[in-house]
């Protein structure tokens, strides 16, 4: 396992400096949110897509791929009836694909929990119906530029869609897709009923991708969760992916965030 970071706690940082300094620090990979670069990822420059994959090389950091994939621009949905929202939506994730794969990435984590909600008066099978359209064509897209789209169970403060990774596991079995797989995090599965753990056994056969965190917002290590029986369970399970740093409160600062954590991870020599 190797350990990355997520960009957006970094957020107005000159890229150089970002890379300079989580290669200083100790991690080997960079997670991009797009609304942190711009509001639309048809305004990212080529100049920007050339700029992080000449840092990428430079510092030996990986760019692992994207997350918070729809934050911007607003009002795009997978989950409603709408079906021109939903094509518009379909096409902004698959130029997402793109990008992904033009900065060097090979991962995207679908969570943006507001643009999948069940709304007033749909159903929880129709939303996942809907979704599942939007999927479809952005999987083709996927395929064409081997990036694996990979499904967040989020808690359900945040959302009323896929709130378990069972639910995200059913989604992933039903469409049957070999660049849809499962991601999970930290802070997401302490919502959970079932042990951390177990839910990590549960998602094996599909697992691609980790967040840590603690349910406290913060990064890992930071809280009440203790991280020894989830990087066994990783291990047990032959996870050979990235331990993300993705985290919520950015109150001790980003310096103090990415170093706590990566000395808080290294301990359990993952």
């Amino acid at each position: 396992m190797r350990i990355g970071i997520c960009n957006e706690m970094f957020n107005g940082w000159e890229l150089e400096n970002l890379f300079s300094f989580v290669k200083d620090i100790g991690y080997q990979g960079i997670e991009i949110a797009p609304f942190t670069l711009a509001d639309s990822v048809d305004m990212i420059s080529e100049e920007t897509i050339k700029r992080i994959r000449g840092l990428s090389s430079r510092y030996n950091i990986e760019v692992i791929g994207t997350h918070w994939l729809l934050v911007k621009p607003e009002g795009l949905s997978v989950s409603t009836n709408d079906k021109a929202l939903r094509e518009k939506t379909a096409d902004y994730l698959c130029k997402l694909v793109n990008f992904t794969a033009d900065i060097g990435g090979s991962i995207m984590v679908f969570g943006s929990p507001k643009q999948r909600n069940i709304a007033e008066g749909q159903t929880y099978d129709v939303v996942k119906e809907n979704m599942k359209e939007v999927l479809k064509k952005v999987l083709k897209e996927c395929e064409k530029r081997s990036i694996f789209l990979c499904l967040e169970p989020l808690a359900r403060t945040e959302t009323n869609f896929i709130n378990t990774a069972s639910q995200a596991i059913d989604i992933i079995e039903e469409m049957s897709h070999p660049y849809l797989k499962l991601h999970l995090d930290v802070k997401a599965m302490s919502d959970e009923q079932k042990s951390i753990p177990e839910i990590i056994r549960e998602g094996r056969k599909y697992l691609k991708h980790f967040h840590t965190n603690d349910k406290n917002l913060g990064g890992p290590g930071s809280g009440d969760i203790d991280y020894t029986p989830i990087i066994a369970t990783l291990k047990e399970i032959g996870y050979n992916g990235w331990l993300s740093v993705e985290v919520f409160d950015f109150t001790p600062g980003p310096e103090a965030i990415a170093k706590q954590s990566i000395e808080y991870l290294k301990k359990f020599n993952p």
